[in-house]
């Protein structure tokens, strides 16, 4: 018999039988396709922050006002229920496996294929030491592992992490912005590598956007020259 690894391929244990984690309809994949058709519609969002927009604008108000330091920004799901709940199970309830489905919504969202197949290099958003030791693995990391980008891409070790600071979760957008000012260096002896090069950034939710554009500004003070923000859950305001 052939290992199921050969059959299914590296995503095999989510071709199996199982039970989506939004229905619980049985037998189904971890995230059934009508659950993904009726919770994650197509949305027209801003092209700058990836916030809903209406009425065909593509850039929204605040943006045009004060325009954030990434030159896109995508996002595949709407950060509420049900989805809510099954990223908490992925970030806080030791369920990596979870990682492979999500990462498929991801890159199934508009505008991330075209975004990766562009990139010089893949860099996802880094936890603290402490975080890290608390959860015992980085969802950004794993999520931007299952994203199809150009082979040897994906950089581990050139964003880094400079301090922990408080969960993000629960703080006004005020303080989530001072909470992560200076919160992420590029690796110094490896600044060059950064030089006119196009980006991603990739982390799990956004919601004032504080820790992807904190990160953005330090990409982009090591001199790259486009940076797309990839994010798999967006609020729905600021």
């Amino acid at each position: 018999m052939r290992p199921l690894h050969r059959l299914f391929g590296p995503d095999w244990r989510h071709a199996l039988p199982s039970q989506c984690r939004v229905c619980h309809a049985w037998p189904a994949l971890t995230l059934c396709a009508r659950c993904v058709t009726r919770f994650a519609p197509h949305t027209t969002r801003c092209q700058r922050c990836a916030l809903p927009v209406t009425g065909g604008a593509p850039v929204c108000g605040a943006c045009l006002r004060a325009p954030p330091p990434v030159d896109s920004c995508l996002a595949a799901l709407p950060y509420a229920w049900p989805w809510t709940e099954v990223i908490a199970q992925f970030k806080f309830h030791a369920e990596p496996g979870l990682a492979s489905p999500l990462g498929h919504l991801l890159q199934a969202a508009s505008g991330v294929v075209a975004a990766l197949a562009s990139a010089d290099l893949v860099l996802p958003l880094p936890l603290s030491d402490e975080r890290l030791a608390e959860r015992g693995y980085n969802p950004a990391q794993l999520l931007a592992r299952h994203l199809a980008a150009p082979p040897g891409s994906l950089r581990l070790d050139l964003l880094l992490r400079t301090r922990h600071t408080p969960p993000q979760h629960g703080l006004p957008r005020a303080q989530r912005l001072r909470n992560v000012r200076g919160a992420y260096a590029v690796e110094p002896r490896r600044a060059a590598e950064l030089a006119d090069r196009r980006v991603v950034l990739v982390d799990d939710v956004m919601t004032t956007g504080a820790s992807l554009f904190e990160a953005a500004h330090s990409v982009r003070a090591a001199g790259a020259r486009y940076v797309t923000a990839v994010t798999l859950a967006r609020t729905a305001e600021h």
